[in-house]
């Protein structure tokens, strides 16, 4: 599949993510390209932006499916989604040097700001305050494997059309899951070797 967009880590100056038209997105390692570090995903349709964080603890992606997603580098799955009803298909994203905020261009010829941590307050915030919300991200990430706590931390809201269709890739997957679990049980024993995930999307590597 094509790649449209390439984001270097600025802070692993060896690592980098490719935004492709397969709805994925791919980390690699420069002195490695048998496998991927990570794949990225969640859109459901091609993406089309990518740029990474000042920190390099995270990306930002924009897609064809009108959504704008910010994915931690080394997860496969984002933790982050924006949309409106009024948005169309995104074709770039920016991050901003503070880490703070993402900036989208759209099709509908508006760029919007969104806050790269959705929960934050932005306003000035008392000690007290500051130290409230400290004792808070501790709660979750020390209970975060609870699945209730993880459960609402991590749901969010999609667009019904990309519900829809995330529901679609899913049957489609466990389809072809299912398809080449048949295949192996029916074939030669080592004739047909299970492959990763990271390594089914490289088709040839050039010197």
């Amino acid at each position: 599949m094509r790649t449209n967009e390439i984001s270097w880590n600025p802070m692993e100056a060896m690592n980098f993510t490719i935004a492709n038209e397969d709805h994925n997105c791919y980390t690699f390692d420069m002195r490695n390209f048998d496998a991927a570090r990570s794949v990225h995903m969640d859109h459901v349709s091609a993406v089309l932006s990518i740029d990474y964080s000042p920190t390099g603890k995270q990306f930002v992606t924009g897609s064809y499916d009108r959504s704008v997603r910010i994915f931690d580098e080394s997860k496969g799955r984002s933790k982050e989604i924006y949309h409106t009803k009024r948005m169309q298909k995104v074709f770039s994203v920016l991050y901003s040097l503070d880490s703070k905020y993402v900036f989208s261009g759209s099709d509908d010829s508006n760029v919007r700001i969104w806050k790269s941590n959705a929960s934050e307050d932005l306003g000035i915030q008392s000690p007290r305050q500051k130290e409230q919300q400290e004792y808070q991200d501790k709660l979750i990430e020390r209970y975060s494997d609870l699945p209730e706590i993880r459960r609402i931390y991590k749901k969010r809201h999609v667009p019904k059309a990309i519900k829809n269709t995330q529901y679609t890739k899913s049957i489609i997957r466990q389809s072809q899951k299912r398809k080449e679990e048949n295949r192996r049980k029916h074939s030669k024993p080592g004739s047909r070797p299970l492959k990763a995930e990271r390594r089914k999307h490289i088709l040839n590597i050039h010197d």
